[in-house]
């Protein structure tokens, strides 16, 4: 394996297409190296990094086209951090989930171990496919999953019911590079390592007047909730542009820069016109090889922004990405609790869909070499 070499005349011009961590554009490291030392080291309190995060807030209003009184969160941790708040301060005491995939299924799990709210209710599919969500007496959130990144299946988001329930939506792999109504959303929420192409540290929610009622409601319930995840804090402190604890500043950074890279271009139609480019480039290979299909067999579900190929037996999929990483094309594994023979592209905005072009034509040349 190690003694197949790619010709460079074939090779995507930049080799990355991890799932998360995302590729990250030179342009933001530039912006970083410019700038970081406006930012980096000084109080998180005071006007250049509350500007960074207001830079954030503003783009993300923007790139959403955000309705009237919805508001943009932000806070310290990852989207498991928003988990925990969530069960804290947002679940009134039952939620439906719809699951189908490893990522999809976690905040049912932590809504299930949290021993102040009522046992969860599932909605599953099998990997490869996604549930549909149904109206429940009862339940007062939903939760759904825009982008299963373990499986590349999306699903599309709409409200379930139109009462009093909240539909929150994890976002982390799909934010910036699906389609997406956030008016038939309550909680809009993710990280800024996909999609956004910067590193951890932070999440983000777009909420809506609804649920900032359903925050406030809880909160002065009597319920129990540590510091740390108290929503309330986190409404506050985003109002003012900053975040309760000091934050990662530097991800602010390239978050904000891939922020206004996106509305410079155009907005959400160009950033998924983009992923939908390469995605159909990479579904489109796969349908027409004699070795290789896409693992969701629906189209519809299909996701453009994280595409998973499997391979006929006799493949070996580890030995392609192997071979891959080996000369500099790196992050096409498998998610490794699937257990399948495939291999997954990240196929965010940052990616350029000759780059994903450009692959397909290396698995092509490997696979030509290995089984030979």
């Amino acid at each position: 394996m190690s003694d197949i070499v790619i010709p460079a005349e074939i090779k995507p011009a930049d080799g990355r297409f991890g799932c998360g961590p995302s590729k990250v554009r030179p342009e933001q490291l530039q912006a970083l190296y410019d700038s970081g030392s406006t930012y980096l080291g000084t109080s998180h309190r005071q006007k250049p990094v509350k500007s960074l995060f207001g830079r954030v807030r503003a783009g993300l209003s923007e790139l959403f086209q955000l309705p009237d009184g919805y508001e943009v969160l932000i806070s310290n941790g990852g989207t498991t951090a928003f988990w925990d708040a969530a069960a804290f301060g947002l679940v009134r005491q039952k939620s439906q989930h719809a699951t189908f995939g490893e990522f999809s299924s976690k905040f049912a799990k932590v809504v299930a171990g949290a021993p102040w709210l009522d046992e969860p209710t599932k909605v599953s599919a099998e990997p490869g496919s996604h549930p549909v969500p149904v109206a429940e007496e009862g339940v007062d959130v939903y939760a759904l999953t825009h982008n299963e990144t373990s499986t590349g299946v999306a699903m599309p988001i709409r409200r379930v019911v139109e009462d009093d329930s909240l539909v929150m939506v994890d976002a982390t792999s799909g934010a910036g590079g699906l389609p997406v109504d956030v008016s038939e959303t309550d909680v809009y929420y993710f990280a800024p390592q996909k999609c956004f192409a910067a590193d951890g540290g932070l999440w983000v929610a777009l909420v809506s007047p609804k649920a900032l009622a359903r925050i406030d409601e809880i909160a002065s319930s009597g319920r129990y909730i540590p510091e740390f995840f108290n929503l309330t804090t986190v409404v506050d402190n985003s109002a003012k542009d900053q975040t309760y604890n000091t934050p990662a500043v530097s991800t602010a950074l390239l978050f904000a820069e891939q922020i206004e890279w996106m509305n410079k271009n155009g907005g959400l139609a160009w950033t998924t016109s983009r992923t939908a480019d390469s995605a159909s480039r990479l579904y489109g290979w796969a349908e027409k090889s004699e070795f290789a299909t896409p693992f969701v067999a629906d189209p519809a579900q299909r996701s453009q922004v994280v595409g998973t190929i499997d391979f006929a037996e006799g493949i070996d999929a580890a030995a392609i990405a192997k071979t891959l990483r080996a000369n500099g094309i790196v992050d096409t594994e498998p998610y490794r609790k699937l257990g399948r023979n495939q291999l997954r592209v990240g196929m965010f905005p940052a990616i350029d869909p000759a780059d994903v072009e450009a692959l397909t034509a290396c698995v092509d040349h490997v696979v030509e070499r290995l089984n030979g």
